[in-house]
């Protein structure tokens, strides 16, 4: 039987919530964005260390935690920043506005299952602009089983904001450690096949290389498989980070 980390929890750093063994603050870099950002986190999801709304607190200081109670409803007053216009990310919003200027917008986040963020969507309507974006590919998030194609983690999501708003080097330096978080996540599991799969396409192998062998030291064996699988990748015509 699996074991639930909620209702039986182990260890955990208190500031990564990764079991010791595999804690990554080593590898945390904080970040400052012109973009103020918000994330609106259901109650259930606070208690998920794999949550990537906790992730975004960390590696943003200025973001803004909020926690979503339908017992306990917020004010709109204690989510909008003033002088800023308000964009609540949702697929089923308008397209971002062309002429979007990243230190005018706050943009909050729904954190927590489709089901929960449903229900926040409706706690927050006429709070600002819905905003939707186009958001395509492939989900890196591998901790959590995605529903449908197209579904993307909260962290993702806020990785396609900065994209649109053309923040392409803050993207890329979030990205990598919503990269690093879910390779501890990965790795806490132990299937070393499906590790090996995820960092033949992680930019992490170049940018951390001396954390990633402090972390998970191979053996001659492993790296000569991660080895093959990278040279499959690269003649089945694949991109390799």
């Amino acid at each position: 039987m699996s074991r639930s980390v909620v209702r039986n929890p182990t260890p955990r750093c208190v500031r990564c919530q990764h079991l010791p063994r595999w804690c990554v603050c080593e590898g945390l870099r904080t970040l400052e964005f012109a973009l103020a950002v918000d994330v609106l986190m259901h109650r259930r999801e606070a208690m998920r260390p794999s949550s990537t709304g906790h992730l975004i607190n960390r590696v943003l200081p200025a973001s803004r935690l909020h926690r979503y109670d339908p017992n306990a409803p917020l004010e709109r007053a204690q989510i909008v920043r003033p002088g800023k216009t308000l964009w609540v990310l949702h697929p089923l919003g308008e397209p971002m506005p062309a002429s979007a200027v990243p230190q005018d917008v706050q943009v909050l986040l729904l954190d927590g299952s489709w089901g929960e963020a449903a229900d926040m969507k409706k706690a927050v309507e006429g709070w600002g602009q819905r905003v939707s974006l186009p958001m395509v590919g492939k989900s890196r998030y591998w901790l959590r089983a995605q529903q449908e194609a197209g579904q993307f983690s909260t962290m993702e999501a806020l990785l396609f904001v900065l994209a649109a708003l053309g923040l392409t080097a803050e993207r890329d330096a979030l990205r990598l450690q919503l990269e690093l978080h879910v390779f501890a996540g990965l790795s806490t599991r132990g299937n070393k096949a499906m590790i090996a799969d995820y960092l033949a396409e992680s930019p992490l192998r170049q940018a951390m290389p001396e954390l990633l062998r402090k972390l998970q030291p191979q053996s001659p064996i492993e790296k000569r498989e991660m080895q093959d699988r990278l040279e499959a990748r690269k003649a089945a015509g694949l991109d390799v980070a």
